[in-house]
C-alpha cells in the first residue's frame, strides 16, 4: 500500500527531530561527563591541597589514624598520608591499607582489591609526607548516567506531543489538497469548468492550473468532436440521399440509356463519397495529433512528388501544375501531414482552376522564414469571405466545383499543427487566389 503524503511528513519530520535530538543529547552527554570529571579532579587536587596544609610533624607520633565517614558519599571517597612515602600514618576508614597509586605527582587511575580509584598525588613541601586522594569511579558512572537520564526523560515525554503536534499541523496544513480532492471527486464527467485557485497554497496552484488547462483542452477537443459529427452527419446525408434516388432510378425504369445513366451518377456519387469520408478521416487524425515535430522536411522534394501524384488529373482537365525552381528549403515538421498539406491545396486549386490555365507552387525564404505560395487561376473568392473558406464544410456561393468544404480546413489545421501561418488573398495576377503558408 502506497504511503501518503501525510504519513511521509509526519516520519520525515519525526526521524529528523529523534536524529537531531539524540545528537544533541549524546553531544551534551559526552560534554557534560568531560567537564564534571574534571571538576572533580579539581576537587580530588583542592582536597589533597588541604590535607597538605593541613599536615604537621606530629604524624610521627601517630601510629594509623582512621578519619571517621561523615557522608553517604565518603564511602567512595578515601585518603591516605604516607610518612617518608612508606609508612601509612593517616587514612579515611574506607580507604585500603596498601598505596592507592605507586605514582607520587598528578592523576592516575589504578585497581585495587577489584574496585577502580580515581587517584591524585601531591607531597607536602616538606617532601616527607605523600597525599593520596581518590574516589571510586563508580561515583563518576552513576553521575553520569543520572545526567544521561535527564537528558532523556524530555525527550521520551515531549516525543509524543510533538508528533501530535505535527499531526495536526500537517493536516491542516493538506487541508487544501483534501478538499481540491473531494471537489474533482464531486465532479460529473461533462463538468470541465475551471478549478478555484483562491484558498490553495502557492504549492498546488501549478497543478491546478495544468488541471485548469487540461479541462481547457479537453472541453475544447470535445466541442471540436461534437461539431465534427454533427457536421459530417449533415454532410453526408445529402451524397447518399443522391446515391439512393439515382439508385431507385435505375431500378425504376425501363429504358436502358436512363439506366446507365442513373448507374453512372451512383457510381459519381460513392466517389464524391468516398472523398469525402477520406477527408473526414483525415481531419479526426489531424485533430488528435500533437504539435511536437521535429523531423527535417524537404518542401521542394515534397512538392514534385505530390505534383507528380496529381498530375494525371490536372492532365485531364486541362490545367498545368508548375512547380517553380529554387534552391532546397527545409523546414522541421512531420512529412506525411506535409503531403497532405500540399495535396489538399493543389487539389482544390485544380478542381477551382478552369481549363487551359496553370497552378504555380513557389517556395522561397523572405525575413529569414520559409513560406510555400500557391496560386491558381480559378474565378477567386470575394474579400468577405475569404475569413470563411478555412472553415469545415464551407463552400462559397456560386463554387460549381465539386468538393466537400474540408480542403481547406485540412490545410489549416496542419498549419497550427506546424506553427505555421496561413493566408488566403486574391491573387496579385489578376483572378485566382493565392495561397501563402509561412513556417516560424
Amino acid at each position: 500500500m502506497p504511503i501518503s503524503l501525510k504519513q511521509r511528513l509526519l516520519l520525515l519530520s519525526l526521524t529528523t527531530v529523534l536524529i537531531v535530538w539524540v545528537g544533541a543529547s549524546m553531544f551534551t552527554y559526552f560534554d557534560a561527563r568531560a567537564e564534571f570529571e574534571e571538576l572533580l579532579d579539581a576537587h580530588l587536587a583542592q582536597s589533597a591541597s588541604l590535607l597538605v596544609v593541613q599536615s604537621s610533624n606530629d604524624l610521627d607520633e601517630i601510629e594509623t589514624e582512621h578519619a571517621p565517614l561523615l557522608h553517604k558519599y565518603s564511602r567512595r571517597v578515601a585518603f591516605q598520608v604516607w610518612d617518608e612515602g612508606r609508612v601509612l600514618r593517616l587514612h579515611s576508614a574506607n580507604a585500603p591499607t596498601q598505596m592507592l597509586t605507586t605514582k607520587e605527582q598528578g592523576y592516575s587511575d589504578s585497581v585495587i582489591d577489584g574496585k577502580r580509584w580515581r587517584v591524585f598525588s601531591t607531597l607536602d613541601a616538606t617532601n616527607n609526607n605523600l597525599i593520596q586522594v581518590a574516589e571510586r569511579t563508580e561515583v563518576r558512572d552513576e553521575l553520569a548516567e543520572n545526567i544521561a537520564g535527564n537528558l532523556l526523560k524530555p525527550l521520551l515525554v515531549s516525543l509524543p506531543l510533538l508528533a501530535l503536534l505535527l499531526w495536526i499541523s500537517v493536516s491542516r496544513s493538506l487541508r487544501p489538497l483534501v478538499k481540491l480532492t473531494a471537489e474533482v471527486g464531486r465532479r460529473e464527467p461533462d463538468n470541465l469548468h475551471a478549478l478555484a485557485t483562491t484558498s490553495a497554497p502557492a504549492e498546488v496552484r501549478p497543478l491546478i492550473n495544468r488541471l485548469n488547462q487540461l479541462f481547457t483542452r479537453i472541453d475544447a477537443s470535445l466541442q471540436n468532436q461534437r461539431r465534427f459529427t454533427a457536421d459530417a452527419a449533415h454532410e453526408l446525408r445529402t451524397p447518399v440521399s443522391g446515391i439512393k434516388a439515382q439508385a431507385q432510378v435505375a431500378l425504376a425504369t425501363l429504358d436502358d440509356v436512363q439506366r446507365r445513366h442513373a448507374l453512372d451518377n451512383v457510381i459519381l456519387g460513392c466517389d464524391r463519397t468516398t472523398r469525402l469520408i477520406e477527408q473526414l478521416l483525415t481531419l479526426a487524425r489531424i485533430d488528435n495529433l500533437g504539435d511536437d515535430l521535429t523531423e527535417s522536411c524537404p518542401l521542394n522534394a515534397i512538392s514534385a512528388e505530390v505534383i507528380a501524384q496529381i498530375a494525371p488529373m490536372a492532365l485531364k482537365q486541362d490545367v498545368r501544375l508548375e512547380l517553380i525552381e529554387g534552391e532546397e528549403h527545409v523546414v522541421s515538421g512531420n512529412p506525411l501531414l506535409l503531403r497532405v498539406l500540399l495535396r489538399n491545396l493543389i487539389d482544390n486549386a485544380v478542381r477551382h482552376t478552369p481549363p487551359g490555365t496553370e497552378v504555380k507552387i513557389g517556395i522561397n525564404r523572405k525575413s529569414g522564414q520559409t513560406c510555400l505560395s500557391l496560386t491558381d487561376s480559378g474565378p477567386g473568392i470575394p474579400e468577405a469571405e475569404l475569413p470563411k473558406v478555412a472553415e469545415r464544410f464551407y463552400r462559397p456561393i456560386g463554387t460549381t466545383a465539386t468538393g466537400s468544404g474540408l480542403g481547406l480546413s485540412i490545410v489549416k489545421r496542419i498549419a497550427e499543427i506546424h506553427h505555421a501561418t496561413l493566408a488566403i488573398m486574391p491573387s496579385s495576377e489578376g483572378s485566382g487566389l493565392t495561397v501563402t503558408l509561412t513556417f516560424n
